[in-house]
C-alpha cells in the first residue's frame, strides 16, 4: 500500500512592501524629530549673562548692565527676531520705555506690528504657527528686561485669542481680527480703566488737601491732571528716590498743568507727612494675596503713613492683578543695573572700578511689596475694593474668560 502525506504547508513569506513602509515611516519620524530638534535649537534664545558680584540673597535672580550691547552679546540670527521687537528689547533695556502701562501698550503694538507682518507657512494653520513665532519673541523680551506682570497677562490674552481664530478663517481676517482685539485690550485695560479710576479717585480729593505720590506713576498723574482740571484746590508733595530719580518726570508734568507742588527725597519722609492729608501711590502689580507690588520704597512710604494716621490709596488698573503670592521681595524681584547707583558727576567717583572688588557688591532692586495692612483702599477700573477683594477680583475674570 501506497501512503500518501499531506505536502507541508507554504511558509508565508514576509510582506516586503510592509517591511518598506515601516522602515520608511521610521526614518520620517526620525526626520521629523530631528528637523524638529533642529528648529528648537534655533529659534533658542541664548542666556544673557550676569553683571558684577551679586547679594547672596538676591544670587538666583540676573542682573544685567547696559554697557554691554545687548544684541551683539546674545549673538541672535536676523531672520528669527521680528526687527519691532528687538527695537522694543533695546529701549527696555536702556530704560528708555519704562512703566508697566507704558511697557504693557508698546508690547501690545510691537505684536500688532508682527501680526500684520506674518504669513502663514504652507501645510500650517495660523493658530498654532503664529503662537509658534511669538514665544522667541518673547524670550527675547524677557533677556532684555524682566517681563510685568500686565505683560504677562497682555501675552496670555494674545496666546488665547490666537488659538481661538476658527481654522475656516482667511489669513487676513484673522490677521484683522487679532489686530482690532489688540485695540480693544488697550481700550479697555488701559484707557477707559484710567477714566473709570480717575472718577473715582476725584471724590475722594476734597479743596484743601496735601496729596504725598511717590515716582512717576502715569495713572496717578492722570488723576491729579483731571482733578485740576475740575477746580479742585489741592498741593501736592512729589517724592523721588534715587538712582532712577522718576519723580522728576511726574514734577514736570504736573507743574506744566499749574499745579502747586513740592519736590523732596525720601529721606525727608517723616518730616513732611505730618502736614500730608492723603497718600497716593500707583501699582506695579496686585498679588493673589493682595499685597502691593511697586516701585521700591513704596512699602516704605506706606508704614511711615500708617505711623502717622495718613490714608493710603492705591490706584491700579484690574489688568495689573496677578494669581502669583509673595509675601517678601526677595524670592520674585527685579535687579537694575548696579552702575546706578554711582553718582554720575564729572569726574572719577571712588566707586567707578567696584566690579573688581570681589567682597563689594552692589543692590539695586526695582520692587517691592506692600502688606494689605497699610493700604486703606484700592481704587480700581471695577470700584473701590479692599486689598483682600483681589482673589474676587481674579475669580470673576476668568469666569468672564471662560477659564
Amino acid at each position: 500500500s501506497v501512503t500518501f502525506y499531506p505536502p507541508p504547508p507554504k511558509k508565508k513569506l514576509p510582506n516586503t512592501n510592509k517591511m518598506w513602509n515601516k522602515s520608511r515611516d521610521v526614518n520620517t519620524f526620525c526626520m521629523i524629530y530631528l528637523c524638529v530638534c533642529v528648529c528648537v535649537y534655533v529659534f533658542q534664545i541664548p542666556l544673557r549673562s550676569d553683571y558684577g558680584y551679586k547679594v547672596s540673597l538676591f544670587s538666583h535672580l540676573h542682573q544685567y548692565s547696559r554697557k554691554a550691547p545687548l544684541t551683539q552679546q546674545l549673538s541672535i540670527p536676523s531672520t528669527v527676531i521680528h526687527p519691532s521687537i528687538v527695537r522694543l528689547g533695546l529701549q527696555y533695556s536702556q530704560g528708555i520705555v519704562v512703566g508697566s502701562n507704558a511697557r504693557s501698550v508698546a508690547l501690545l503694538h510691537a505684536f500688532k506690528q508682527v501680526i500684520r507682518d506674518y504669513t502663514t507657512p504652507p501645510n500650517e494653520e495660523l493658530a498654532r504657527d503664529l503662537v509658534n513665532k511669538l514665544k522667541p519673541y518673547i524670550s527675547f523680551l524677557n533677556q532684555c528686561r524682566p517681563l510685568s506682570a500686565s505683560m504677562g497677562n497682555a501675552i496670555k490674552y494674545i496666546k488665547k485669542e490666537i488659538s481661538n481664530i476658527p481654522s475656516q478663517f482667511k489669513e487676513e481676517e484673522a490677521k484683522t481680527k487679532l489686530q482690532t482685539c489688540i485695540d480693544r485690550y488697550i481700550d479697555e485695560n488701559v484707557v477707559l480703566a484710567a477714566k473709570a479710576i480717575s472718577k473715582c479717585a476725584i471724590e475722594k480729593i476734597s479743596d484743601g488737601d496735601v496729596i504725598l505720590v511717590y515716582g512717576c506713576s502715569s495713572l496717578v498723574n492722570h488723576i491729579l491732571c483731571e482733578a485740576y482740571d475740575k477746580s479742585r484746590k489741592f498741593r501736592v508733595i512729589v517724592v523721588d528716590s534715587r538712582p532712577r530719580l522718576e519723580g522728576r518726570e511726574a514734577l514736570r508734568r504736573l507743574v506744566q498743568r499749574g499745579i502747586s507742588c513740592t519736590y523732596v527725597l525720601i529721606s525727608a519722609l517723616s518730616y513732611i507727612l505730618p502736614e500730608v492729608s492723603k497718600v497716593f501711590l500707583g501699582a506695579h502689580a496686585l498679588l493673589a494675596n493682595g499685597y502691593v507690588m511697586s516701585r521700591v520704597g513704596t512699602s516704605q512710604i506706606a508704614l511711615v503713613a500708617r505711623a502717622f494716621n495718613v490714608p493710603v490709596l492705591v490706584c491700579c488698573e484690574t489688568y495689573k492683578f496677578c494669581e502669583r503670592v509673595q509675601t517678601d521681595s526677595f524670592v520674585s524681584n527685579e535687579l537694575d543695573d548696579p552702575d546706578d547707583l554711582m553718582v554720575t558727576r564729572k569726574g572719577k567717583t571712588q566707586l567707578e572700578n567696584w566690579h573688581d572688588v570681589s567682597s563689594l557688591g552692589l543692590l539695586n532692586l526695582v520692587y517691592d511689596v506692600t502688606p494689605p495692612d497699610f493700604v486703606d483702599l484700592v481704587i480700581t477700573d471695577l470700584g473701590m475694593i479692599p486689598c483682600t477683594s483681589v482673589p474676587v477680583v481674579l475669580r470673576v475674570k476668568n469666569l468672564e474668560r471662560g477659564e
